[in-house]
């Protein structure tokens, strides 16, 4: 069972390393995870994205929560949230297949970011599942690189 956790942290030098040793000295697989401010440049979000069984799921909640840095911690499953990711990936193109390449930029609503006479950089910003899709509509292409953030996260909107 795949599980998010939106962790605030005092921002702080050795904090990520702190929280990503509390996984690898338990043997807890880390699927994504992404660091950045929030609007109180003192702490940090966390978004860590795991999978385990009911009981791994519930010991890293308690688990993160025992860290001293560790300011909050929020679980939610993925239908519980918007959840996002950022990939840029770059292809040779030549001009057989250049037009399908924007067609299917258009269909995944991806950007053209970077391009030379045959190279070219693609955005897309969207569900994993989705940049999976885009790069599985790629593989005809020459995919040369590609860079991902991992998931971002937040719980949906509910009216109080």
């Amino acid at each position: 069972m795949k599980r998010i956790y939106s962790v605030l942290v005092e921002n702080r030098a050795g904090v990520l390393s702190k929280v990503s040793g509390l996984f690898s000295r338990r043997n807890f697989n880390i699927d994504s995870l992404v660091v950045g401010e929030t609007n109180d440049k003192s702490v940090s979000c966390m978004t860590i994205v795991s999978t385990g069984d009911e009981r791994t799921i519930e010991q890293i909640e308690k688990q993160l929560n025992k860290k001293i840095d560790v300011i909050k911690v929020k679980t939610f499953k993925e239908s519980m949230s918007i959840n996002r990711e950022l990939m840029l990936i770059k292809v040779k193109y030549n001009k057989d297949n250049r037009r399908d390449i924007m067609e299917n930029c258009e269909i995944m609503n991806a950007q053209i970011v970077d391009m030379s006479k045959n190279m070219m950089i693609i955005q897309i910003c969207d569900t994993s599942e989705r940049i999976e899709l885009f790069i599985e509509m790629l593989k005809s292409v020459s995919i040369v690189e590609i860079a991902r953030t991992g998931t971002v996260a937040l719980t949906k909107c509910k009216e109080i």
